[in-house]
């Protein structure tokens, strides 16, 4: 049952990716003209101010996975129960945390946001920061539940859930945006509809899973075990929250709304790169921590490191390659000519996660050992020189300059110092996985060809060219990688549910 979860969760969480990006293709760009480039880049603007607040979950929901994994192997169902109440006790104190400490920043706007925001926009950043703040405390107590499912590897329902929230959402907002109710009614549906998901949560866990909580002999050792866990991942958490979102707040405050707008889209596009990428390790997170919960064996783990890192590789490829040959037409077709900047600091953010983006299972990995402080401290050191950096770019260059800068943060923190410490300390055989990915450039020789070619000789602007030629490059990509790149396993990974398909209808 737990390899059915693992393989069905797998294939729900791109079938919900896919859906994802198929309402996001038909939402967005009636989003961006309802609301307008000002009022969304003033959205973007205030998310990234609320964003730092979602460090006070201080990594707990890793921690969880961590102690959760470690109680199950031995079967210390008192001490699951004194977890989960423990939990919810932690959560539903830090997200009235959150509530206040929104309250103060609302209060004072003006200082955080500076003189560039006109004294409407001001105004309506006031109101959004609350809204938002709001949704993020539901989505502390939320965490408690979601993450129970994932160490439960609950995936089908989890899956279910996510795509049942992504057709909800444009259903639910399209309507107040039509009404003329801008960022602050979306803002206000949003959080109406992750109510609805943590109510549904709950239930399951509750119901379906035998959720069950302690909250008496509060066991305040195993919380300061946790907090000292936990406390480098809170580190981590505040850097990649200075890497992502500091080049938004600089732009809101060096050059306007209109400059968030632009880099915000960029942004936006690229997180749902990230997520592709995130969405393989994430089903074998709980199957990483029992591995080492059991027997740490690090042969075994440098194995799960390579094949997810493989399967993320050749996702990525399809799809960077395909920004770069397709990515201009599409932004200015999908958004407006208003967002055609957002592509060259679209290529930047992009390029500069190629390395970390095929080794996200590591992140779990390390936090398993035990042995994530040397990345807070390498990550806090870089973060530093990221917001160093990016003040005089994006002041100088604006959105490419704000990218850039945070480019070169990731390349040389999450690329060059992390794999020699993958290699060196955490016991991965970085040699071995870099050999494993290599063998697949022989076999993108023929589409990066193909896309010169395509974008040197096709005028890719008219709708119905753009989208004649997206599918001749995925086929010739497809057939390519098939042929040259791919290994029997990977292979067997399309073949065998497609098999089973056929038979199924053969009988």
């Amino acid at each position: 049952m737990k390899v059915n979860q693992l393989k069905a969760g797998a294939l729900l969480s791109y079938l919900s990716m896919a859906l994802g990006y198929l309402v996001s293709v038909i939402y967005t760009p009636v989003m961006l003209r309802l609301l307008g480039q000002n009022d969304y880049g003033l959205y973007n603007l205030v998310a990234s101010v609320v964003s730092y607040l979602s460090v006070l979950n201080f990594g707990f929901g890793s921690t969880y996975i961590r102690y959760y994994s470690k109680y199950r192997v031995q079967e210390d169902h008192d001490n699951i129960a004194k977890l989960n109440g423990m939990f919810l006790i932690i959560f539903s104190a830090i997200g009235l945390i959150a509530v206040m400490a929104g309250s103060i920043l609302g209060i004072n706007a003006d200082k955080i946001f500076g003189t560039e925001l006109s004294y409407r926009e001001m105004s309506k950043a006031r109101i959004l920061m609350m809204i938002l703040v709001l949704n993020l405390a539901i989505s502390f107590i939320n965490l408690v539940f979601n993450t129970y499912i994932t160490a439960n590897e609950k995936f089908i329902f989890q899956k279910l859930v996510h795509m049942i929230k992504i057709i909800l959402n444009p259903f639910l907002t399209l309507p107040v945006l039509f009404k003329g109710y801008g960022s602050v009614g979306m803002a206000v549906t949003t959080t109406v509809l992750n109510i609805i998901i943590e109510v549904i949560n709950a239930f399951y866990c509750i119901r379906r899973l035998g959720m069950s909580f302690k909250f008496r002999n509060f066991d305040f050792k195993l919380m300061r075990e946790m907090i000292v866990f936990s406390s480098y991942i809170f580190v981590n958490m505040i850097i990649d929250q200075i890497n992502w979102n500091v080049d938004k707040y600089l732009l809101g405050r060096f050059h306007g709304t209109v400059a968030v707008a632009v880099y915000g889209l960029a942004a936006h596009i690229n997180t749902y790169f990230i997520n592709i990428m995130a969405t393989i390790s994430n089903v074998f997170v709980p199957r990483v921590h029992r591995l080492i919960a059991d027997s740490d064996d690090n042969f075994k783990l440098t194995e799960i490191f390579t094949r997810i890192g493989r399967l993320q590789f050749i996702l990525l490829s399809l799809i960077l390659s395909g920004i770069v040959f397709f990515g201009r037409p599409f932004i200015h077709m999908w958004a407006g000519s208003d967002y055609n900047g957002s592509y060259v600091i679209l290529l930047i953010l992009v390029f500069s996660g190629v390395i970390s983006t095929i080794q996200t299972i590591g992140i779990e990995i390390q936090r398993a050992k035990n042995m994530h402080k040397f990345r807070s401290i390498l990550y806090a050191i870089i973060a530093l020189g990221n917001l160093g950096i990016s003040i005089p770019l994006s002041k100088m260059y604006a959105g490419a300059g704000a990218a850039l800068g945070t480019a070169l943060a990731i390349i040389i923190g999450n690329g060059f110092i992390m794999n020699w410490y993958y290699n060196k300390k955490v016991g991965i055989d970085i040699g071995y996985f870099w050999k494993h990915i290599f063998r697949f450039f022989p076999s993108l020789i023929i589409p990066v060809l193909t896309g010169i070619f395509i974008k040197l000789y096709i005028n890719l602007y008219s709708p119905f060219k753009f989208i004649s030629f997206v599918i001749i490059y995925t086929a010739i990509f497809g057939i390519s990688i098939w042929f040259i790149g791919m290994n029997q396993y990977e292979k067997n990974l399309i073949k065998k549910p497609v098999d089973k398909i056929l038979s199924k209808i053969k009988n």
